[in-house]
């Protein structure tokens, strides 16, 4: 019997950690581990963002939301020097 796994239309997730006096981040993680061995740096960046697009959705912290916001931005600007 084959078991195929199932295509995920998200690659990452993305979530918030650290506390108020160092500052917050954010960090990601891959939805299946095979994902991290075929994606390009651009495939990464792209992901990252999609990831970061969708927790700015969930956040009611404005500590959070700031550090997503500056998170996107420094992504995008990353993505835009690499093209």
């Amino acid at each position: 019997m084959n078991l195929a796994e199932p295509e995920v239309d998200r690659v990452m997730t993305a979530k918030t950690c650290g506390c108020n006096e160092r500052g917050k981040r954010v960090t990601y993680a891959y939805i299946q581990a095979s994902h991290s061995l075929c994606l390009e740096k651009k495939d990464i960046l792209a992901a990252e963002i999609e990831a970061s697009e969708r927790l700015l959705n969930y956040v009611v912290d404005s500590n959070d939301k700031t550090a997503v916001m500056k998170e996107l931005a420094e992504l995008r600007m990353a993505l835009d020097l690499m093209t």
